[in-house]
């Protein structure tokens, strides 16, 4: 009988912290936070349930970082491309059966040039998906409220976090 052998690799958490959006307006405070640390060359993780806000957060980044007109969700394109004077793709792989469909897709060109990534469901990419620089686990509350468990997994991870973190106390 063939031995069948699953690697699983979990990249190191060099920081955490925890943020509490009471509405969308502090959704939105967050977004312009991070968008005010200038995330130029990041990849950033979002997880949480359907519902959790994580298109809703991606919507206002992306306008905090200058785009203008209707942000679409990239649920049935996968990837939607921007330009805010540096490129950005937001991703959506909630459709994805197998993460090969990732590696089919040509996305190893785009992760591996410079830009800002935004990944939504970065679990149905599964070991194809470089290390996050900040991943954002979004848990939702009683009505609008949502929890935000932030990780750092590289010192860029951690200056994004530091700075989302520093305008929450201001």
């Amino acid at each position: 009988m063939p031995q069948l052998w699953c690697i699983v690799t979990h990249t190191a958490i060099l920081e955490t912290a925890t943020l509490q959006w009471a509405d969308e307006p502090a959704c939105r405070a967050t977004a312009l936070a991070l968008a005010g640390a200038r995330p130029v060359n990041a990849v950033l993780t979002l997880h949480g349930d359907l519902g959790a806000g994580k298109t809703t957060f991606t919507r206002h980044l992306l306008q905090a970082l200058g785009v203008h007109g209707r942000i679409k969700s990239p649920t049935y394109a996968v990837m939607e491309p921007y330009d805010v004077g540096w490129p950005v793709a937001h991703f959506d792989f909630y459709r994805f059966a197998d993460p090969q469909e990732w590696e089919d897709a040509g996305f190893r060109d785009v992760f591996a040039a410079s830009g800002l990534k935004i990944c939504e469901w970065p679990q149905k990419a599964q070991g194809l998906l470089p290390t996050p620089d900040l991943a954002l686990h979004l848990s939702m509350g009683a009505g609008q409220a949502r929890e935000v468990r932030l990780e750092a997994h590289t010192s860029e991870g951690q200056r994004l976090m530091q700075a989302l973190m520093a305008t929450g106390r201001d």
